[in-house]
Formats: C-alpha cells, sequence, structure tokens
C-alpha cells in the first residue's frame, strides 16, 4: 500500500484516538518505578489492587486491576509493535510486567486526579470524539457512522468494547486535565526562548587535532617483570578471574524419536479449534481502487491549485475516453509507490487510507472514475472491487490451523516424552534409561556459564539450569531448540585465580587499560598547551604525533568523527569565539583538542519568525519535566503508605517446563 495515504503512524489509531489509553501517557511520566510491585495476598484474577486512601483498605474498596485487561493490553501492545514475540513467553511477560505497571501508575494518578476534583464527564469524551481527526473519521460531513460500524471498529483496532474504550478516553482526558492543573504556574520567557534558540541553532566549523586510544596502547610495553608485579598488586581482582566451570552428563532427543511419532490433527480437532478463535478468521469490508495522484504542496497558492486540478481534469477526460491506466500513471502520477503498477493500491481496510480518500473507495461507486483532493493533491480514483465484511471459512484457513495443532501436539509430544523419560532416569540412572531407548549419553568437557555444547542446537537453557543445580540432584530436563536433553551435573569446579603464565595475556590487556586513560590524558593536556603557546594547531599535533582533521558546519546535535555529538562532547565549543584553541577535551576513546574557525549565528529575523515555537517547546519540555516529578512523587507516597498491592504471582516468570 502506497506510504503516503497510509495513515502515518497508523493514523486511524494515532489520529481517531491520539490520547487513547491514559497507561501510555502515564507511560511517558513514570516508566517502572523501582520497587512499586510490592507483593500482596489477593484475588488470583486480580493483577493488583489500587487503595485511593488509608481507609480504603479498611472497607476493601480499592480499585482493582483484573489479570484479564493487563492481559488484553498485553497481547494488543505486542500485535502493534512486536507481534514477532507474541509467542515468547518470556518477552511476553516482560510487556506484562511493563504494561502493568503503567496501569497501576495510571490508576493512582486517577484517584490523585479525584482527589483534586479533576474530573471528565460524559459529555467531554463526546466532545472528543467529534473533534479533529476522530471527529472525520467516526462523523464524517458530520454524520455519526452508526452504532453497529462504531462497535466494529473499536473491537477491531482496540480489542474493546465502546464502554471500555470510551471509559479510556474519559481516564486520559483526566490525566491530561490533571497534568494541566499541575503545570498551571509553570512558564518560559521570552529571554530565555531567545537563548535557548540561539544555543540550539548556532553552528561551528573547527580544526581539531585527534589523539586515539588505540595508538596510546600501542605504545605501552611493559616488561614481564612489571606484568608480574601489577598481577600480585591486583590479586584481589584475580581471585576469581577464572571461572566456574561444570562437567555436564546428558543425552538428548528430537522430534523424530518421540515414539509413535506426532498424530496428525483429527477433523473434530480442527473444527473445534476453528470454532474457539472465530473471532481471529473475520475480515473486515475491503476496497481495491487505483489512483492518479496530481500532487499539490501543503501551501500552494490559488494558481498552483487550479494548475494541479486542471492536470486531474485532464487525465480524467483521456481515461473516460479509452486512455490506458498504465500509460497515464507511469507518464502523470506522482505517487512513487504506485505509479509503474498502473496507480493500483491494492486492498484496503476502512480507516488505513486518509479520510476523504477513504470515504471515496468505500462509497464511489465500483468501476466509476472521479476526481478527489486529499492533503497530497488531486487523486483521480477508480474503486475495482468491494468485499463486503466477513468471516473465512474454515477452508480458507484450514492449512494454518492444521499446522498450529501439529506444532502444539508435538510439542506436547515432547514435553510428555522428556517428562516420561526424566522420571525414569531419577529411577535408574542416565546410562540405563538411554540405552533402553536407543539414546547416547555423552559427556561435556568443563564448560562456564557462557559457554556452548556443539552437539545441541541450543544448550543455553540445559547450561543455565545446571549451573542452578548441584551434582547431587536429580537428572531433570531442559529444551535444546529441537526437542528435549535429560541431564546431571557430573562435576563443579569453582571459580579461581589462575597463575601469572596462564593469564599472562589477560594480565598485558589489564595492565594497558590501566594505564591508557592517564597517558591519553596527560598526551592531550600536553597538546592543548603547545598549541596555545604556539598559537598553532596544525604544528602543535604534528609535534605530538596527533592527527588534524576539519569539521562541517555542525550544531549542537552534529556527529563529528572521532569526537561525537559535538554538544554533549564539548559544549564550550559554541562559547568560543573563532580563532580560539581549547583546552583538552576527553570525548572517550581520544582526545582532542580544537582550533574553532567559524561560528554562525541566527540573526534577530529567524529569531522573532521563530520566538513562539522554541517557547511552546520548552514550555511543553517544562510542563512534562514537572508533571514528572509530581506523579513520581506521588507513586512513590503510594508505596510508601503501602496502597498499593500487586499479585505476587503475576510478577512470577513463565515456567518453561521440564
Amino acid at each position: 500500500m502506497i506510504r503516503f495515504l497510509q495513515s502515518k503512524d497508523n493514523r486511524l489509531v494515532k489520529a481517531l484516538f491520539i490520547v487513547i489509553i491514559a497507561a501510555a501517557s502515564v507511560s511517558m511520566v513514570v516508566y517502572l518505578i523501582p520497587g512499586l510491585a510490592a507483593g500482596g495476598t489477593i484475588s488470583a484474577s486480580t493483577y493488583a489492587v489500587v487503595y485511593p486512601h488509608w481507609y480504603s483498605k479498611i472497607f476493601a474498596s480499592g480499585q482493582e486491576i483484573s489479570e484479564q485487561k493487563v492481559e488484553q493490553q498485553t497481547r494488543q501492545r505486542l500485535q502493534q509493535q512486536n507481534p514477532q514475540y507474541a509467542s515468547n513467553p518470556m518477552i511476553v511477560n516482560m510487556f506484562k510486567q511493563q504494561i502493568g505497571q503503567q496501569m497501576v501508575q495510571q490508576e493512582i494518578l486517577l484517584a490523585e486526579a479525584e482527589k483534586l476534583g479533576v474530573t471528565a464527564t460524559n459529555e467531554d469524551v463526546n466532545s472528543f470524539l467529534h473533534q479533529g481527526q476522530a471527529g472525520q473519521i467516526l462523523f464524517p460531513n458530520g454524520k455519526f457512522i452508526g452504532q453497529d460500524q462504531y462497535t466494529s471498529l473499536i473491537a477491531s483496532r482496540f480489542d474493546m468494547s465502546v464502554p471500555d474504550f470510551e471509559e479510556s478516553v474519559r481516564h486520559d482526558i483526566i490525566i491530561q486535565r490533571l497534568r494541566a492543573y499541575v503545570t498551571a504556574g509553570v512558564n518560559v520567557g521570552e529571554k530565555e526562548a531567545r537563548e535557548e534558540y540561539v544555543k540550539e541553532n548556532t553552528k561551528i566549523k573547527f580544526q581539531y587535532a585527534v589523539l586515539s586510544s588505540d595508538d596510546i596502547r600501542k605504545s605501552i610495553n611493559p616488561s614481564d617483570a612489571e606484568l608480574e608485579a601489577f598481577f600480585k598488586k591486583n590479586a584481589s581482582r584475580y581471585a576469581n578471574a577464572v571461572p566456574e566451570e561444570r562437567t555436564i552428563q546428558y543425552f538428548a532427543f528430537t522430534p523424530n524419536d518421540v515414539p509413535g511419532g506426532v498424530q496428525q490433527p483429527t477433523q473434530q480437532e480442527i473444527q473445534a479449534y476453528y470454532n474457539a478463535h472465530k473471532g481471529e478468521y473475520s475480515v473486515p469490508e475491503q476496497a481495491k481502487a487505483r489512483h492518479i495522484l496530481i500532487q499539490l504542496a501543503p501551501n500552494a497558492d490559488a494558481k498552483a491549485d487550479s494548475a494541479a486540478k486542471a492536470k486531474a481534469e485532464e487525465v480524467l477526460k483521456q481515461l473516460q475516453n479509452g486512455g490506458n491506466w498504465t500509460e497515464l500513471a507511469k507518464k502523470d502520477s506522482d505517487d512513487p509507490g504506485s505509479k509503474e503498477n498502473g496507480g493500483e493500491l491494492g486492498f484496503a481496510r476502512r480507516g488505513m487510507m486518509v479520510p476523504q480518500f477513504d470515504n471515496a473507495i468505500f462509497t464511489q461507486k465500483i468501476g466509476d472514475i472521479k476526481i478527489i483532493k486529499t492533503q497530497y493533491g488531486y487523486h483521480v480514483v477508480q474503486v475495482e472491487e468491494r468485499t463486503p465484511a466477513h468471516t473465512q471459512d474454515l477452508n480458507e484457513v484450514l492449512p494454518t490451523i492444521q499446522a498450529t495443532l501439529l506444532r502444539q501436539k508435538s510439542t506436547g509430544a515432547q514435553e510428555s516424552y522428556a517428562k516420561a523419560l526424566t522420571s525414569e532416569a531419577i529411577k535408574n540412572g542416565l546410562d540405563k534409561t538411554a540405552a533402553a531407548h536407543h539414546l547416547q549419553v555423552l559427556t561435556t568437557p568443563p564448560i562456564n556459564q557462557q559457554g556452548v555444547i556443539p552437539a545441541l542446537p541450543d544448550g543455553q537453557q540445559l547450561i543455565s539450569r545446571a549451573f542452578a543445580s548441584k551434582p547431587s540432584d536429580p537428572p531433570q530436563s531442559a529444551p535444546t531448540g529441537e526437542g528435549y536433553a535429560i541431564f546431571q551435573v557430573k562435576s563443579v569446579a569453582p571459580a579461581h585465580a589462575p597463575s601469572f603464565a596462564d593469564w599472562k595475556s589477560h594480565v598485558l590487556d589489564d595492565f594497558k587499560n590501566d594505564q591508557v586513560p592517564a597517558l591519553l590524558s596527560q598526551k592531550t593536556a600536553e597538546l592543548a598547551a603547545k598549541a596555545k603557546a604556539e598559537n598553532d594547531l596544525a604544528k602543535a599535533a604534528k609535534e605530538v604525533g596527533a592527527t588534524v582533521k576539519t569539521s562541517d558546519l555542525v550544531d549542537q546535535r552534529g556527529q563529528v568523527p572521532d569526537f561525537g555529538a559535538v554538544g554533549q562532547v564539548a559544549p564550550q565549543l559554541f562559547d568560543m569565539a573563532p580563532g580560539a584553541i581549547s583546552g583538552p577535551i576527553n570525548a572517550g576513546r581520544t582526545g582532542v583538542v580544537a582550533r574553532l574557525e567559524d561560528k554562525q549565528q541566527p540573526n534577530d529575523a529567524d529569531i522573532a519568525k521563530n520566538l513562539d515555537r522554541m517557547k511552546d517547546q520548552l514550555l511543553d519540555e517544562k510542563q512534562q519535566e514537572a508533571f514528572q516529578v509530581f506523579a513520581s512523587n506521588v507513586i512513590s507516597e503510594y508505596r510508601k503508605k503501602n496502597l498499593v498491592r500487586v499479585n505476587s504471582q503475576s510478577q512470577q516468570p513463565p515456567q518453561t517446563g521440564e
């Protein structure tokens, strides 16, 4: 689908509900406050309870956040942002904890808003939904799209009922009003805005001499005696330098080794799965269209508008007289994404295109060719086909269901076989169990926790579990990426100090790492002193062996090779006059001395033109900072007073199974 017609940043979601789900707003304010997730004894179906007052705990009148809602929002966020991780239990759990905390934070701020008399009514929600892009989608031409379509839209986009959605909007309005209430006294003066604009838009160009830490490192060549003395002096550093190692005995199986193989799913199982997941197979109404775009700048004058419209009308006339879509699109369309394909856009759901285009492809008669205008210009549009909303029948999704069920059966069969083999190994030992099932027992060489087991596709979980076990523990299992391994720790070699001879190369690296920063700083200071004394950076650089470079004209955010972000590494350069030479600059892996060559500041006219925008930007930043402090303090206070109780079971990582 062409990029400029699609809803920018999922325009339907962003524009229709620009402040949807207050948790998103809260997360921008206070993200994962440490210690908030204090455990407690609450219902298994409840993720957390927030108590607005101390007496709320006595009367059990806190605001509950259900496990279902947290999991629902977790699924939704994953599908929108990271669908590739939706089947990874560890990632899902991580998302769940983040979203759960955000929802807890939201409830705390809503409770605080109520105490301060900050509210929002149903009329406020209704007013919001009539405004801006939301109004264009829900009330095109001032007419409501209808309750059925509204309900379907919310369900498909947010997996929510209309009442829950509107309650989310109301909550977000409250939090936005709370922010306005808390930050009402924050202001930005003209002088402050002017200074910030000048600072942000001043550009400089400079010559700079670079000393590399890598070159310094090469110059450090200690004797064996010096290294051994360093090794003895830093004995505590090397006390456990050789990490703990373990020898692991195991046998592994793949899906092909599971007795009886994996049974194909039956027709009854397929039908049952389809019935249980029917909602996943619903397909919304779609329209297939093609277009030719005559682009028009957003601020175009009447003359340019008239010319673009006339060109669109000429293209329309040619098409109506039998002109070839492919040829005309290639010749006249300004849409690079579709012009080479005859203007074809493929199928689009409602809400995927900008409002005017979206309205046209879902109302225009199929086959008709018309001109519409959007923010991008004039479009000559033809609707080729429309498909009504429907649910895919079983035959359409049969291969997908079969693959899903087969995967589930295979996983289940492997888990069951692993449990059976583990039980047998606990009773009979690894060797007898492996032999009884025609599997081979292997023993790893000593490996540390970051080691690998070459014979296994993925031995990380096995190693992780082995390092949490003792040799006296009974056999257990771990997934290997292609089946399971049944294993037992055979021996443990504790972490210990190496001999100097065995660790000499590491000692040399450590010796150099310790020496480099001081030597780099010393040599950079020497370079700066020479450059200032001689007023010649290039000459001083040659004397100390530094490399001379010249930057482009850059502002505070500019990145310079071997230097980094100028505003972060050396903001003092922007205060220097042309010709001045800096002191030593620590740029991390390099030491730098710079000579300012040029400095360009915005003029008064440019400052005046952008002053209001800068004031707004600074005001928003200050208000955000003030609200963040307020929210952090409120949440910290709730935590101190134990007014938040989070289900301890909800904080547990998922079990991967034995």
